[in-house]
């Protein structure tokens, strides 16, 4: 049975792709997206426990593998890249690992200031650079960054994690300008506000809750599924001409 024009314009078939933080939430759900959509996944954790999603992905009939790097420790980076760069090809990058510190600006701790941005910003920027590499060596290549609904705005009591996705969008802009006459595209998501265990805390404050699903027009929290077919799109054959463009996924909170 031939595929129909439309599933060859979405279709990953023969492409590897690296997800970071793909063992829960939008990382899981990103990477069984593109399992679906034809494409072998490289998961990754800062611990060996991707048990469950490797099983799924297999269950697609798609190959998978595992990526075992804490990427808070940056100055090992390098060096555990390029080990995993000699074993797989990787066609599509999706930088979907981050965390989150909660305080104050006013008694925001340095130390937590240093560790969102590290994982957030420098270790996205030391990966993507390594990857990109055989990508504008060969011409083909997907980078898709997950920025956050504070890539737009300055939220409540994270100004590391704002100064590290609104980074995340200007890295997204000045990388599509220099490598996109190469032929790799970076583009970006932006969830809004997503059921994962980043946004526990805001699920769980109840003054904080009711407000903002009543600011989505969807009526609802988004779930990790929710993001897949963007990351699909961005991955696929059919977003071939979009460069630098954040992408919102955020049930129409953007436009409120």
């Amino acid at each position: 049975m031939t595929s129909s024009p439309v599933e060859e314009m979405f279709s990953l078939a023969g492409r590897t792709a690296l997800v970071t933080g793909s063992r829960t939430g939008i990382g899981r759900a990103v990477a069984l997206g593109l399992a679906r959509g034809g494409a072998d996944v490289v998961l990754h954790g800062h611990h060996d426990d991707l048990d469950e999603v490797e099983a799924e992905i297999r269950e697609l009939g798609r190959r998978t593998w595992r990526w075992v790097h804490d990427l808070s420790d940056v100055e090992r980076l390098p060096e555990a890249v390029a080990a995993l760069l000699e074993r797989h090809r990787v066609d599509i990058l999706v930088n979907n690992a981050g965390i989150i510190r909660r305080a104050p600006a006013a008694t925001h701790s340095y130390d937590d200031w240093r560790d969102v941005l590290t994982v957030n910003l420098d270790a996205v920027f030391l990966l993507t650079r390594a990857v990109a590499a055989p990508m504008l060596e060969r011409g083909a290549g997907k980078i898709i960054m997950i920025a956050s609904m504070l890539s737009f705005q300055g939220g409540v009591t994270v100004p590391g994690y704002t100064a590290s996705k609104h980074a995340l969008a200007g890295l997204t802009r000045a990388l599509a300008c220099e490598w996109a006459a190469a032929g790799v595209q970076v583009n970006a998501i932006a969830p809004g506000y997503i059921a994962t265990n980043n946004t526990e805390a805001l699920r769980a404050d109840p003054g904080r809750e009711p407000a903002i699903r009543a600011r989505i027009p969807a009526g609802r929290w988004g779930t990790p599924e929710d993001l897949a077919g963007a990351a699909v799109f961005l991955a696929s054959p059919a977003a071939a001409y979009v460069n630098g463009h954040v992408l919102a996924v955020d049930g129409g909170w953007l436009a409120r």
